[in-house]
């Protein structure tokens, strides 16, 4: 492939939705596309805003948090294996409005409360938590949503 029709290629792909730097250096790599071309593509995705890193991880933040009720855990393990900078990332999980957070996860440990089985109360809040653990939400988090289910 030719550098224009690289660049056309990813311009496509970034129109349809967004996509970090390290993606679109996959998709080269994987397309056998030589390291220099690779480079000049990539800086001018940057130069023209098709990729923006900052962006892509707002959005990838608040569609995993929101829709795929992901905790900040899972979100940032994502994150690097993305190669996001750890900064950026640290700096859109701290705008994460911990009301916000809380009310993504109190519907699915009431909703998972209903269909655990359990022979006590100390049972059930352990595969809560581990069931909240595996989502990537944090202890802190989880206790806290729990302690707000027993006092209703």
């Amino acid at each position: 492939m030719t550098e224009q029709e690289v660049y056309l290629k990813l311009t496509a792909i970034c129109a349809q939705a967004e996509h970090c730097q390290q993606e679109m250096v996959e998709k080269m790599i994987r397309w056998e596309v030589d390291e220099n071309i690779r480079e000049r593509v990539i800086h001018r995705l940057i130069a023209e805003r098709y990729i923006d890193d900052e962006r892509f991880t707002r959005a990838f933040v608040n569609d995993k948090i929101r829709y795929n009720k992901w905790g900040r855990r899972k979100v940032e393990q994502a994150l690097w294996q993305k190669r996001i900078d750890k900064e950026l990332q640290q700096q859109i999980l701290d705008e994460i409005d911990e009301n916000e957070y809380l009310n993504v996860l109190k519907p699915l440990l009431k909703q998972k409360r209903k269909t655990t089985k359990a022979d006590n109360e100390y049972e059930l809040n352990q595969k809560l938590y581990r069931f909240a653990l595996s989502r990537g939400f944090t202890y802190d988090i989880i206790r806290q949503c729990i302690n707000m289910e027993e006092e209703i």
